[in-house]
């Protein structure tokens, strides 16, 4: 039986200012010949290297290990991708993200909130080609026009950031719970594909995803995306 790829670890940084009509996030488009989601419009980040602490990838590991070489790897990918010098000790952490075991590349990425440093962006030209601030309700909108390409990480990190009317309560509310882990597994429906989480009823079998049950999922349909949970 063909073993699944092994977990590589990863960290993100959501970086956010304040503007008159809300929190703005920082997004960056990769390049269309990147080796990993070309085009899509991403938040700064990457693996972490060996230099950032020693990490074993693992769902279970020493958690504090773990995310300082988180922050390094953050920080690091920020000033080679973005250009901007961040506060690693300052980026809270929101969530960790697991592919299927089925992917061909497994990222177990750390996703971490912080303010942004009051500094200009200059994007490396190579990885990344584009960046833009944007309001996390527009960017989501702008998926479904299809003006964005976003991965579902980003999707629904961008949703949970949309109720929030200032950086510092986007901040609070992180710091107030754990980090959620989330192990992905897609299941094809006729209309596109729906993304299933830990707490859905039909995440262990999923024959039938019209069932009525508790629900952690995104429907990734052609006529749009919809995050629902609850339970």
């Amino acid at each position: 039986m063909t073993q699944p790829p092994s977990l590589v670890p990863a960290a993100s940084a959501v970086l956010l200012r304040d503007r008159p009509s809300g929190p703005e996030v920082l997004m960056l488009r990769r390049s269309l010949t990147a080796s990993f989601a070309p085009g899509a419009w991403v938040f700064p980040g990457g693996r972490v290297d060996a230099g950032d602490g020693d990490v074993d990838g693992g769902i279970v590991g020493a958690a504090s290990a773990e995310l300082a070489a988180a922050r390094r790897a953050a920080v690091r990918e920020t000033a080679e991708e973005a250009g901007l010098v961040i506060d690693g000790a300052a980026l809270i952490p929101l969530a960790r993200w697991c592919p299927p075991a089925t992917a061909a590349r497994r990222f177990l990425t750390w996703i971490l909130l912080g303010r942004a440093p009051d500094q200009p962006v200059a994007v490396d030209g190579g990885e990344i080609t584009e960046h833009c601030w944007v309001r996390p309700a527009e960017a989501l909108a702008a998926r479904d026009r299809g003006d964005l390409d976003l991965l579902p990480p980003t999707w629904v990190t961008l949703w949970t950031l949309t109720p929030h009317a200032s950086v510092e309560d986007v901040l609070t509310s992180a710091a107030a719970a754990p980090p959620e882990l989330f192990e992905t597994r897609f299941v094809r429906v006729a209309e596109g594909l729906v993304a299933m989480w830990h707490g859905d009823g039909e995440y262990d079998d999923a024959a039938d995803t019209t069932r009525h049950g508790a629900r952690h999922r995104l429907w990734m349909l052609n006529t749009g995306w919809r995050y629902e949970r609850h339970a």
